[in-house]
């Protein structure tokens, strides 16, 4: 069992940067896929970005070169750097843990999800 604890959502202007952090429980954390996903108001879960556990990373068309995922082993934790914000990526953000290395963009394969962090970007 995983528990995974989101902080670092806020308000912030556009162009702003925010750092989302996941913490989680449990001594296999570097065994884990991490994913970062958000959901907006009215629309279904959408993929951010993963970082598998050997590190390779993966973003959505909308985020990339503008958001970092990384992750710290010997903190069990999953960070989220998002720059140059726009209103819309307004959305509540959720990490999400999984020992599936495939399909990692899919919201499906992941078993445990954090209760989610709010994320509002103001034009």
């Amino acid at each position: 069992q995983v528990q995974l604890v989101e902080s670092g959502g806020g308000l912030v202007q556009a162009g702003g940067s925010l750092r989302l952090s996941c913490a989680a429980s449990g001594r296999t954390f570097s065994s884990y896929a991490m994913g970062w996903f958000r959901q907006a108001p009215g629309k279904e879960r959408e993929f951010v970005a993963f970082i598998r556990s050997g590190g390779s990373t993966y973003y959505a068309d909308s985020v990339k070169g503008r958001f970092t995922i990384s992750r710290d082993n010997a903190e069990n934790t999953v960070y989220l750097q998002m720059n140059s914000l726009k209103p819309e990526d307004t959305a509540v953000y959720y990490c999400a843990a999984t020992y599936n290395p495939y399909m990692l963009s899919s919201r499906h394969v992941y078993d445990y999800w954090g209760q989610g962090t709010q994320v509002t970007v103001s034009s």
